[in-house]
Protein backbone atom coordinates (compact mmCIF):
# COMPACT_ATOMS: atom_id res chain seq x y z
CA UNK A 1 0.00 0.00 0.00
CA UNK A 2 3.16 2.73 0.11
CA UNK A 3 4.15 3.34 -3.44
CA UNK A 4 6.39 6.24 -5.41
CA UNK A 5 5.13 9.24 -6.81
CA UNK A 6 3.26 8.69 -9.99
CA UNK A 7 4.57 11.63 -12.29
CA UNK A 8 2.59 14.04 -14.15
CA UNK A 9 2.21 13.79 -17.93
CA UNK A 10 3.21 17.44 -19.37
CA UNK A 11 -0.20 17.18 -21.39
CA UNK A 12 -2.77 16.02 -18.60
CA UNK A 13 -5.18 19.07 -17.22
CA UNK A 14 -4.84 20.26 -13.48
CA UNK A 15 -7.94 19.10 -11.63
CA UNK A 16 -10.12 22.13 -9.73
CA UNK A 17 -8.74 21.22 -6.36
CA UNK A 18 -4.68 21.17 -7.74
CA UNK A 19 -5.36 25.30 -9.46
CA UNK A 20 -4.38 27.93 -7.54
CA UNK A 21 -7.13 29.92 -6.77
CA UNK A 22 -8.65 26.72 -4.89
CA UNK A 23 -5.61 26.32 -2.72
CA UNK A 24 -5.85 29.98 -2.31
CA UNK A 25 -9.58 29.57 -1.26
CA UNK A 26 -8.69 27.13 1.15
CA UNK A 27 -5.98 28.70 2.82
CA UNK A 28 -8.34 31.84 3.03
CA UNK A 29 -11.02 29.76 4.48
CA UNK A 30 -9.12 28.79 7.35
CA UNK A 31 -9.49 32.49 8.04
CA UNK A 32 -13.32 32.60 8.94
CA UNK A 33 -13.36 30.92 12.11
CA UNK A 34 -11.35 34.03 13.77
CA UNK A 35 -13.24 36.59 12.11
CA UNK A 36 -15.85 37.50 14.47
CA UNK A 37 -14.48 37.36 17.84
CA UNK A 38 -12.86 40.74 18.85
CA UNK A 39 -10.55 38.11 21.18
CA UNK A 40 -9.93 34.74 20.07
CA UNK A 41 -11.71 32.55 22.30
CA UNK A 42 -9.71 29.50 23.01
CA UNK A 43 -9.27 28.61 25.96
CA UNK A 44 -5.85 29.50 27.53
CA UNK A 45 -5.37 32.37 25.68
CA UNK A 46 -6.98 35.32 27.40
CA UNK A 47 -4.13 33.92 30.09
CA UNK A 48 -1.52 34.46 28.01
CA UNK A 49 -2.82 37.78 27.46
CA UNK A 50 -2.64 38.75 30.57
CA UNK A 51 1.01 37.69 30.29
CA UNK A 52 1.82 39.77 26.93
CA UNK A 53 0.06 43.16 28.71
CA UNK A 54 2.75 41.97 31.55
CA UNK A 55 5.88 41.76 29.11
CA UNK A 56 4.81 45.24 27.17
CA UNK A 57 4.57 47.57 30.10
CA UNK A 58 5.86 46.53 33.33
CA UNK A 59 9.04 48.60 32.91
CA UNK A 60 6.15 51.83 33.06
CA UNK A 61 3.23 50.63 35.20
CA UNK A 62 3.89 50.80 39.01
CA UNK A 63 0.81 48.54 39.52
CA UNK A 64 2.14 45.63 37.32
CA UNK A 65 5.40 46.28 39.35
CA UNK A 66 3.89 45.12 42.28
CA UNK A 67 2.52 42.38 41.52
CA UNK A 68 4.45 40.94 38.64
CA UNK A 69 8.41 40.30 37.56
CA UNK A 70 9.38 39.14 33.96
CA UNK A 71 12.89 38.27 33.02
CA UNK A 72 13.07 37.61 28.94
CA UNK A 73 15.44 34.78 28.89
CA UNK A 74 15.97 32.25 25.57
CA UNK A 75 13.61 29.49 25.56
CA UNK A 76 11.55 27.57 23.14
CA UNK A 77 8.62 29.19 24.25
CA UNK A 78 8.26 32.53 22.53
CA UNK A 79 6.61 32.90 19.37
CA UNK A 80 3.79 34.82 19.91
CA UNK A 81 5.44 36.53 22.72
CA UNK A 82 7.98 38.10 20.05
CA UNK A 83 5.28 38.46 17.47
CA UNK A 84 3.01 40.68 19.82
CA UNK A 85 5.54 43.52 20.21
CA UNK A 86 6.09 45.19 17.10
CA UNK A 87 2.24 44.14 16.67
CA UNK A 88 1.02 45.51 19.91
CA UNK A 89 2.78 48.96 18.71
CA UNK A 90 1.05 49.34 15.85
CA UNK A 91 -2.64 47.98 16.79
CA UNK A 92 -2.90 47.74 20.20
CA UNK A 93 -3.38 44.48 22.29
CA UNK A 94 -6.16 43.07 21.68
CA UNK A 95 -6.25 43.60 17.71
CA UNK A 96 -2.84 42.63 17.42
CA UNK A 97 -3.16 39.27 19.29
CA UNK A 98 -6.14 38.86 16.97
CA UNK A 99 -4.38 39.25 13.54
CA UNK A 100 -1.46 36.63 14.97
CA UNK A 101 -3.84 33.89 15.89
CA UNK A 102 -5.94 34.54 13.15
CA UNK A 103 -3.12 33.91 10.69
CA UNK A 104 -2.10 30.35 12.34
CA UNK A 105 -4.65 27.94 11.00
CA UNK A 106 -4.25 29.27 7.35
CA UNK A 107 -0.61 28.88 8.00
CA UNK A 108 -1.11 25.88 8.82
CA UNK A 109 -3.31 25.05 5.58
CA UNK A 110 -0.65 26.36 3.34
CA UNK A 111 1.93 24.20 5.29
CA UNK A 112 -0.08 20.62 4.55
CA UNK A 113 -0.56 21.93 0.76
CA UNK A 114 2.63 22.50 0.78
CA UNK A 115 4.29 19.34 1.68
CA UNK A 116 1.03 17.30 -0.06
CA UNK A 117 2.65 19.03 -3.62
CA UNK A 118 5.67 18.43 -3.04
CA UNK A 119 5.62 14.66 -1.95
CA UNK A 120 3.24 13.56 -4.56
CA UNK A 121 3.96 15.99 -7.58
CA UNK A 122 0.60 17.31 -7.25
CA UNK A 123 -2.39 17.89 -4.90
CA UNK A 124 -4.50 14.75 -4.35
CA UNK A 125 -8.20 15.26 -3.33
CA UNK A 126 -7.83 13.41 0.12
CA UNK A 127 -5.26 16.26 1.35
CA UNK A 128 -8.27 17.88 1.67
CA UNK A 129 -9.37 15.77 5.02
CA UNK A 130 -6.43 16.47 6.37
CA UNK A 131 -7.20 20.87 6.29
CA UNK A 132 -9.46 20.71 9.26
CA UNK A 133 -6.67 19.37 11.87
CA UNK A 134 -5.14 23.59 11.16
CA UNK A 135 -8.27 23.84 13.96
CA UNK A 136 -7.78 20.77 16.08
CA UNK A 137 -8.01 20.40 19.52
CA UNK A 138 -4.37 22.02 20.81
CA UNK A 139 -5.16 25.22 18.78
CA UNK A 140 -8.53 25.49 20.53
CA UNK A 141 -7.03 24.89 23.78
CA UNK A 142 -4.95 28.02 22.93
CA UNK A 143 -1.91 26.45 22.58
CA UNK A 144 -0.76 29.44 20.45
CA UNK A 145 3.20 29.34 20.73
CA UNK A 146 2.78 25.72 19.73
CA UNK A 147 0.59 26.07 17.13
CA UNK A 148 2.60 29.04 15.70
CA UNK A 149 5.71 26.90 15.87
CA UNK A 150 3.91 23.55 13.85
CA UNK A 151 2.33 25.93 11.02
CA UNK A 152 5.72 26.94 10.59
CA UNK A 153 7.28 23.62 10.62
CA UNK A 154 4.72 22.63 7.83
CA UNK A 155 6.02 25.49 6.03
CA UNK A 156 9.66 24.42 6.78
CA UNK A 157 9.17 20.64 5.70
CA UNK A 158 8.00 21.65 2.41
CA UNK A 159 10.50 24.03 1.72
CA UNK A 160 12.88 21.07 2.77
CA UNK A 161 11.18 18.48 0.26
CA UNK A 162 11.25 21.04 -2.12
CA UNK A 163 14.76 21.78 -2.06
CA UNK A 164 15.44 17.78 -2.04
CA UNK A 165 13.40 17.27 -5.19
CA UNK A 166 15.94 19.76 -6.93
CA UNK A 167 18.88 18.70 -5.80
CA UNK A 168 19.62 21.56 -3.63
CA UNK A 169 20.84 19.70 -0.20
CA UNK A 170 23.79 22.25 0.24
CA UNK A 171 21.45 25.32 -0.28
CA UNK A 172 18.95 23.67 1.81
CA UNK A 173 21.55 22.49 4.77
CA UNK A 174 22.55 25.94 5.00
CA UNK A 175 19.14 27.36 4.73
CA UNK A 176 17.97 25.30 7.91
CA UNK A 177 20.33 26.13 10.35
CA UNK A 178 18.54 29.66 11.39
CA UNK A 179 15.07 28.24 10.31
CA UNK A 180 15.43 25.60 13.06
CA UNK A 181 16.88 28.39 15.64
CA UNK A 182 13.39 30.32 14.15
CA UNK A 183 10.84 27.53 14.91
CA UNK A 184 12.69 26.06 18.50
CA UNK A 185 12.21 29.99 19.95
CA UNK A 186 8.53 29.94 18.30
CA UNK A 187 8.09 26.32 20.24
CA UNK A 188 10.75 23.48 20.87
CA UNK A 189 8.24 21.21 20.22
CA UNK A 190 7.59 22.42 16.36
CA UNK A 191 11.64 22.31 16.39
CA UNK A 192 10.48 18.19 17.39
CA UNK A 193 8.18 17.78 15.05
CA UNK A 194 10.20 19.20 11.82
CA UNK A 195 13.38 17.37 12.91
CA UNK A 196 11.43 13.84 12.77
CA UNK A 197 9.62 15.15 9.44
CA UNK A 198 12.76 15.97 7.69
CA UNK A 199 14.58 13.25 9.10
CA UNK A 200 12.11 10.23 7.99
CA UNK A 201 11.48 11.95 4.27
CA UNK A 202 15.54 12.18 3.85
CA UNK A 203 15.79 8.44 4.84
CA UNK A 204 13.02 7.15 2.49
CA UNK A 205 14.63 9.38 -0.16
CA UNK A 206 18.15 8.03 0.18
CA UNK A 207 16.18 4.83 0.19
CA UNK A 208 14.36 5.43 -3.15
CA UNK A 209 18.01 5.48 -4.50
CA UNK A 210 18.97 2.12 -3.83
CA UNK A 211 20.87 2.43 -0.21
CA UNK A 212 20.29 0.09 2.50
CA UNK A 213 17.94 1.55 5.30
CA UNK A 214 20.82 1.32 7.33
CA UNK A 215 22.51 3.75 5.26
CA UNK A 216 19.67 5.48 4.40
CA UNK A 217 19.17 6.49 8.56
CA UNK A 218 22.90 7.56 8.75
CA UNK A 219 22.72 9.70 5.55
CA UNK A 220 19.60 11.46 7.21
CA UNK A 221 20.70 11.77 10.26
CA UNK A 222 23.87 13.46 8.72
CA UNK A 223 21.42 15.59 6.88
CA UNK A 224 18.55 16.69 9.86
CA UNK A 225 21.85 17.35 12.02
CA UNK A 226 22.07 20.65 10.77
CA UNK A 227 18.78 21.58 12.79
CA UNK A 228 20.47 20.07 16.01
CA UNK A 229 21.98 23.57 17.04
CA UNK A 230 19.08 24.22 19.43
CA UNK A 231 20.28 21.60 21.58
CA UNK A 232 22.20 23.71 23.05
CA UNK A 233 19.68 26.32 23.46
CA UNK A 234 17.48 23.41 25.36
CA UNK A 235 20.69 22.39 27.80
CA UNK A 236 20.92 26.14 28.77
CA UNK A 237 16.99 26.59 29.35
CA UNK A 238 16.47 23.37 30.95
CA UNK A 239 19.21 23.42 33.29
CA UNK A 240 17.47 23.45 36.91
CA UNK A 241 14.36 22.34 37.99
CA UNK A 242 12.29 22.16 35.46
CA UNK A 243 14.61 19.86 33.41
CA UNK A 244 13.69 16.48 34.89
CA UNK A 245 9.50 17.34 34.68
CA UNK A 246 8.14 14.82 33.15
CA UNK A 247 4.99 12.48 34.14
CA UNK A 248 2.43 10.21 33.37
CA UNK A 249 4.12 7.90 30.68
CA UNK A 250 2.20 5.36 28.61
CA UNK A 251 -1.29 6.37 30.23
CA UNK A 252 -2.81 4.66 27.02
CA UNK A 253 -6.63 5.26 27.88
CA UNK A 254 -6.01 9.32 27.98
CA UNK A 255 -3.91 8.50 24.51
CA UNK A 256 -6.57 6.92 23.44
CA UNK A 257 -8.89 9.94 24.29
CA UNK A 258 -6.83 12.40 22.39
CA UNK A 259 -7.28 10.24 19.29
CA UNK A 260 -11.20 10.85 19.53
CA UNK A 261 -10.73 14.13 20.63
CA UNK A 262 -7.98 15.25 17.67
CA UNK A 263 -10.81 17.81 16.52
CA UNK A 264 -12.80 18.47 20.20
CA UNK A 265 -14.39 21.35 20.26
CA UNK A 266 -18.14 22.09 21.58
CA UNK A 267 -20.68 19.04 20.21
CA UNK A 268 -19.56 15.60 21.21
CA UNK A 269 -21.03 13.81 18.30
CA UNK A 270 -20.23 16.12 15.40
CA UNK A 271 -16.42 16.11 16.58
CA UNK A 272 -16.35 12.13 16.99
CA UNK A 273 -17.93 11.43 13.50
CA UNK A 274 -15.69 14.14 11.83
CA UNK A 275 -12.85 11.72 13.40
CA UNK A 276 -15.07 8.78 12.36
CA UNK A 277 -14.77 10.32 8.62
CA UNK A 278 -10.92 10.19 9.02
CA UNK A 279 -10.89 6.55 9.98
CA UNK A 280 -13.18 5.69 7.05
CA UNK A 281 -10.98 7.48 4.38
CA UNK A 282 -7.95 5.29 6.09
CA UNK A 283 -9.66 2.41 5.74
CA UNK A 284 -11.24 3.15 1.85
CA UNK A 285 -7.30 3.38 1.45
CA UNK A 286 -6.03 0.20 2.88
CA UNK A 287 -8.94 -0.82 0.77
CA UNK A 288 -9.27 0.34 -2.70
CA UNK A 289 -6.36 -1.22 -4.76
CA UNK A 290 -6.57 2.51 -6.60
CA UNK A 291 -5.45 4.33 -3.34
CA UNK A 292 -1.74 3.82 -1.14
CA UNK A 293 0.02 5.91 0.64
CA UNK A 294 3.21 7.65 -0.40
CA UNK A 295 6.57 6.12 1.05
CA UNK A 296 7.77 9.33 2.64
CA UNK A 297 5.15 10.47 4.51
CA UNK A 298 3.82 6.77 5.37
CA UNK A 299 7.01 6.75 7.07
CA UNK A 300 6.90 10.14 8.61
CA UNK A 301 3.53 9.56 10.26
CA UNK A 302 4.95 6.09 11.80
CA UNK A 303 7.75 7.93 13.07
CA UNK A 304 5.32 10.63 14.81
CA UNK A 305 3.11 7.73 16.28
CA UNK A 306 5.78 6.29 18.17
CA UNK A 307 6.67 10.17 19.39
CA UNK A 308 3.24 9.68 20.27
CA UNK A 309 3.31 6.66 21.95
CA UNK A 310 6.41 7.10 24.05
CA UNK A 311 5.49 11.01 24.80
CA UNK A 312 4.41 11.28 28.33
CA UNK A 313 1.10 13.81 29.57
CA UNK A 314 3.20 16.18 31.11
CA UNK A 315 6.68 17.46 29.81
CA UNK A 316 8.69 20.23 31.05
CA UNK A 317 6.52 21.35 33.61
CA UNK A 318 3.96 21.05 30.42
CA UNK A 319 0.37 19.19 30.43
CA UNK A 320 -0.72 17.54 27.19
CA UNK A 321 2.44 17.30 25.32
CA UNK A 322 0.73 13.89 23.87
CA UNK A 323 -1.98 15.40 23.33
CA UNK A 324 -0.41 17.92 20.90
CA UNK A 325 0.75 15.79 18.44
CA UNK A 326 -2.21 13.68 17.92
CA UNK A 327 -3.80 16.37 15.72
CA UNK A 328 -0.74 16.01 13.01
CA UNK A 329 -0.72 12.49 13.02
CA UNK A 330 -3.65 12.38 11.08
CA UNK A 331 -3.03 15.16 8.50
CA UNK A 332 0.19 13.46 7.82
CA UNK A 333 -1.46 10.43 7.14
CA UNK A 334 -3.79 11.92 5.21
CA UNK A 335 -1.19 13.88 3.14
CA UNK A 336 0.28 10.32 2.41
CA UNK A 337 -2.97 9.61 0.17
CA UNK A 338 -2.69 9.04 -2.76
CA UNK A 339 -3.62 7.05 -6.30
CA UNK A 340 -1.28 4.70 -7.96
CA UNK A 341 -0.34 5.18 -11.37
CA UNK A 342 -2.60 7.48 -13.43
CA UNK A 343 -5.84 8.91 -11.53
CA UNK A 344 -9.07 7.58 -11.84
CA UNK A 345 -10.87 11.13 -12.42
CA UNK A 346 -14.44 10.10 -11.50
CA UNK A 347 -13.58 8.50 -8.01
CA UNK A 348 -10.91 11.31 -7.58
CA UNK A 349 -13.59 14.00 -8.16
CA UNK A 350 -15.76 12.56 -5.81
CA UNK A 351 -13.16 11.98 -3.32
CA UNK A 352 -12.46 15.76 -3.62
CA UNK A 353 -16.16 16.75 -3.43
CA UNK A 354 -16.05 14.83 0.02
CA UNK A 355 -13.29 16.00 1.06
CA UNK A 356 -14.56 19.75 0.30
CA UNK A 357 -17.72 19.39 2.15
CA UNK A 358 -15.89 17.91 5.35
CA UNK A 359 -13.44 21.16 5.36
CA UNK A 360 -16.33 23.51 4.84
CA UNK A 361 -18.66 21.86 7.01
CA UNK A 362 -15.49 21.86 10.03
CA UNK A 363 -15.01 25.89 9.42
CA UNK A 364 -18.34 26.39 9.82
CA UNK A 365 -19.35 24.41 12.88
CA UNK A 366 -16.19 25.61 14.52
CA UNK A 367 -17.02 29.51 12.95
CA UNK A 368 -20.50 29.45 14.89
CA UNK A 369 -19.27 27.76 18.18
CA UNK A 370 -16.23 30.39 18.12
CA UNK A 371 -19.10 32.85 17.49
CA UNK A 372 -20.84 31.66 20.47
CA UNK A 373 -17.78 31.54 22.61
CA UNK A 374 -17.28 35.14 21.72
CA UNK A 375 -20.47 36.12 22.86
CA UNK A 376 -20.35 34.54 25.88
CA UNK A 377 -17.07 35.77 27.13
CA UNK A 378 -18.02 39.43 26.19
CA UNK A 379 -21.15 39.38 28.30
CA UNK A 380 -18.72 38.06 31.36
CA UNK A 381 -16.20 40.55 30.99
CA UNK A 382 -18.93 43.28 31.72
CA UNK A 383 -17.33 42.99 34.87
CA UNK A 384 -14.17 44.82 33.41
CA UNK A 385 -15.44 48.05 33.15
CA UNK A 386 -15.73 48.35 36.96
CA UNK A 387 -12.62 47.37 38.08
CA UNK A 388 -9.91 49.71 39.11
CA UNK A 389 -6.78 49.98 37.56
CA UNK A 390 -4.41 48.28 39.70
CA UNK A 391 -6.96 45.71 41.86
CA UNK A 392 -6.41 42.87 42.75
CA UNK A 393 -9.00 40.24 42.11
CA UNK A 394 -9.33 36.60 42.64
CA UNK A 395 -10.95 35.05 40.22
CA UNK A 396 -13.31 31.80 40.86
CA UNK A 397 -14.74 30.02 37.61
CA UNK A 398 -16.73 27.19 37.70
CA UNK A 399 -16.33 24.26 36.13
CA UNK A 400 -18.26 20.98 35.85
CA UNK A 401 -18.28 18.10 38.39
CA UNK A 402 -17.75 15.39 35.49
CA UNK A 403 -15.86 15.55 32.30
CA UNK A 404 -17.06 18.41 29.53
CA UNK A 405 -16.70 17.13 25.67
CA UNK A 406 -17.22 21.66 25.20
CA UNK A 407 -14.54 23.21 26.20
CA UNK A 408 -14.51 25.65 28.85
CA UNK A 409 -13.46 29.78 27.05
CA UNK A 410 -13.84 30.73 31.01
CA UNK A 411 -10.81 28.86 32.74
CA UNK A 412 -8.56 32.03 31.92
CA UNK A 413 -10.82 34.97 31.41
CA UNK A 414 -9.60 36.63 34.26
CA UNK A 415 -6.60 37.38 32.44
CA UNK A 416 -8.28 40.19 30.70
CA UNK A 417 -8.59 42.11 33.63
CA UNK A 418 -4.75 42.18 33.45
CA UNK A 419 -4.57 43.39 30.41
CA UNK A 420 -7.22 45.74 30.48
CA UNK A 421 -6.43 47.25 33.75
CA UNK A 422 -3.40 45.91 34.95
CA UNK A 423 -4.19 44.25 37.66
CA UNK A 424 -3.45 40.95 39.64
CA UNK A 425 -5.49 38.17 39.07
CA UNK A 426 -4.87 34.56 40.20
CA UNK A 427 -4.75 32.84 36.84
CA UNK A 428 -1.73 32.76 35.41
CA UNK A 429 0.52 29.51 35.39
CA UNK A 430 3.53 28.79 37.66
CA UNK A 431 5.91 26.51 35.47
CA UNK A 432 9.73 27.14 36.63
CA UNK A 433 11.69 27.30 33.34
CA UNK A 434 8.27 27.64 30.55
CA UNK A 435 6.79 31.18 31.86
CA UNK A 436 9.01 34.24 32.34
CA UNK A 437 6.23 36.13 34.04
CA UNK A 438 5.93 35.50 37.69
CA UNK A 439 3.77 36.72 40.70
CA UNK A 440 5.97 38.66 43.47
CA UNK A 441 5.48 37.12 46.65
CA UNK A 442 3.01 34.72 46.15
CA UNK A 443 2.49 33.40 49.24
CA UNK A 444 0.84 36.75 50.56
CA UNK A 445 -2.44 35.29 48.47
CA UNK A 446 -2.98 32.09 50.53
CA UNK A 447 -2.53 29.79 48.02
CA UNK A 448 -4.57 32.08 45.65
CA UNK A 449 -1.68 32.87 43.46
CA UNK A 450 -1.79 30.88 40.21
CA UNK A 451 -3.20 28.81 37.73
CA UNK A 452 -4.98 26.38 39.05
CA UNK A 453 -6.75 28.72 41.93
CA UNK A 454 -9.44 30.34 39.56
CA UNK A 455 -11.18 26.60 39.03
CA UNK A 456 -14.05 25.90 41.19
CA UNK A 457 -16.83 23.10 41.65
CA UNK A 458 -19.31 22.61 43.56
CA UNK A 459 -19.46 21.59 46.81
CA UNK A 460 -20.68 18.02 45.93
CA UNK A 461 -18.05 17.31 43.33
CA UNK A 462 -15.37 15.04 43.85
CA UNK A 463 -12.94 16.15 41.72
CA UNK A 464 -9.85 15.76 44.11
CA UNK A 465 -7.70 18.72 41.92
CA UNK A 466 -9.70 21.82 42.43
CA UNK A 467 -11.40 22.90 45.09
CA UNK A 468 -15.26 23.47 46.16
CA UNK A 469 -16.69 27.35 45.70
CA UNK A 470 -17.78 27.22 49.37
CA UNK A 471 -14.74 26.40 50.93
CA UNK A 472 -13.01 28.80 48.80
CA UNK A 473 -15.19 32.00 49.31
CA UNK A 474 -15.03 31.34 53.09
CA UNK A 475 -11.72 30.54 53.13
CA UNK A 476 -9.31 33.03 50.64
CA UNK A 477 -7.08 36.20 52.76
CA UNK A 478 -9.76 39.23 52.10
CA UNK A 479 -6.77 41.44 53.02
CA UNK A 480 -5.00 40.48 50.12
CA UNK A 481 -7.92 40.94 47.37
CA UNK A 482 -9.96 44.26 46.77
CA UNK A 483 -12.21 42.27 44.23
CA UNK A 484 -13.90 38.43 43.93
CA UNK A 485 -14.77 37.95 40.68
CA UNK A 486 -17.44 35.27 39.69
CA UNK A 487 -17.19 33.69 36.55
CA UNK A 488 -20.18 31.12 35.83
CA UNK A 489 -19.73 29.83 39.21
CA UNK A 490 -21.50 26.26 40.75
CA UNK A 491 -24.25 27.08 42.87
CA UNK A 492 -22.84 27.81 46.16
CA UNK A 493 -24.17 29.45 49.85
CA UNK A 494 -24.86 33.08 49.65
CA UNK A 495 -24.17 33.35 53.10
CA UNK A 496 -20.58 33.35 52.16
CA UNK A 497 -20.74 36.60 50.90
CA UNK A 498 -21.14 38.49 54.02
CA UNK A 499 -19.49 40.97 54.07
CA UNK A 500 -18.71 41.83 50.62
CA UNK A 501 -20.40 44.48 47.79
CA UNK A 502 -22.16 43.53 44.58
CA UNK A 503 -21.26 45.96 41.88
CA UNK A 504 -21.66 43.70 38.78
CA UNK A 505 -23.73 41.02 37.52
CA UNK A 506 -24.86 39.20 34.52
CA UNK A 507 -26.59 35.44 34.86
CA UNK A 508 -24.59 33.76 37.55
CA UNK A 509 -21.39 35.70 37.02
CA UNK A 510 -21.23 38.84 39.34
CA UNK A 511 -18.36 41.14 40.32
CA UNK A 512 -17.91 41.78 44.38
CA UNK A 513 -15.96 44.69 46.03
CA UNK A 514 -14.14 42.65 48.96
CA UNK A 515 -14.68 44.37 52.95
CA UNK A 516 -11.41 46.22 53.77
CA UNK A 517 -9.18 44.71 55.68
CA UNK A 518 -10.19 44.53 59.60
CA UNK A 519 -13.83 44.27 58.13
CA UNK A 520 -15.86 40.95 58.05
CA UNK A 521 -14.48 37.66 59.37
CA UNK A 522 -11.03 36.60 58.86
CA UNK A 523 -10.06 34.01 56.67
CA UNK A 524 -7.80 31.11 57.20
CA UNK A 525 -5.60 30.01 54.15
CA UNK A 526 -6.08 27.50 52.01
CA UNK A 527 -4.04 24.79 50.74
CA UNK A 528 -3.07 25.12 46.46
CA UNK A 529 -5.10 23.17 44.50
CA UNK A 530 -4.20 20.20 43.17
CA UNK A 531 -2.53 19.31 39.85
CA UNK A 532 -2.95 22.04 36.89
CA UNK A 533 -4.05 22.07 33.44
CA UNK A 534 -0.39 24.26 32.16
CA UNK A 535 0.07 24.84 28.72
CA UNK A 536 2.91 26.72 28.77
CA UNK A 537 1.98 27.70 25.19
Amino acid sequence: MITAAAPRSSNEPHNWWETRWFVAAMICLAFVPLLYPAIPPLVDLPGHMGRFRVELDLAHSPDLQRYYTFKWALIGNLGVDLLILPMAKIFGLELGIKLIVMTIPPLTVAGFLWVAREVHNRIPPTALFALPFALSHPFMFGFVNFSLSMALAFLAFGLWLRLARLDRTRLRGWLFVPISFVIFVAHAFGWGALGMLCFSAEAVRQHDRGISWWRSGLHAAAQASVMALPILLMLLWRTGSAGSSAHDWFDFSSKFFYIESALRDRWDLFDRSSIAVVFMMLVVTFARRELGFSRNLGFSAFVLCLCFVCLPRILFGSAYADMRLAPFIFAVALIAIRFRGQTPLRFARMLAAIGLVFYVARIAATSISLALAANQQQRALGAIDHLPVGARVLSLVGTPCGEDWALSRMSHLGGIAIARRNTFENDQWNIAGANLLQVRNPGQYGGFAADPSQIVVSMSCQRREYHGIDGVIAAFPRASFDYLWLIEPPAHNPRGLAGMTRVWGAGASALYRVAPAGKGAPASKVAPAGKSANSAG
